[in-house]
């Protein structure tokens, strides 16, 4: 699966709601959602290193690659309300970090 299919896949599972914060535009709404959903996610990956690293237990890898699952998810929703290609992200991203 290229990354922009997997865009396609999720937006097919994007649940349609009336747009949540009365903005002008759906895109910002939904803008809106992938950003909470992210750092949701992001920190269900953290909870994931710290019951391992701080209390010790068996670090959960197939939990953990899940929630990154779950972030590419609203990364795609994201790139879909940007109307940018998930692939276009992630050369620009490469580019930039060669120049560092």
């Amino acid at each position: 699966m290229t990354p922009n299919e997997y865009v396609k896949l999720a937006v097919a599972t994007e649940m349609n709601k009336p747009d949540a914060i009365g903005d002008r535009s759906q895109n910002l709404s939904r803008l809106l959602h992938a950003a909470m959903g992210l750092c949701t996610e992001s920190g269900e990956f953290m909870d994931a290193l710290k019951k391992s690293i701080i209390y010790g237990k068996d670090f959960d890898g197939v939990n953990a690659a899940e929630e990154l699952g779950d972030q590419m998810w609203y990364v795609a929703i994201a790139c879909d309300a940007l109307g940018v290609s998930l692939e276009s992200i992630m050369e620009k991203n490469i580019a930039k970090l060669k120049v560092r």
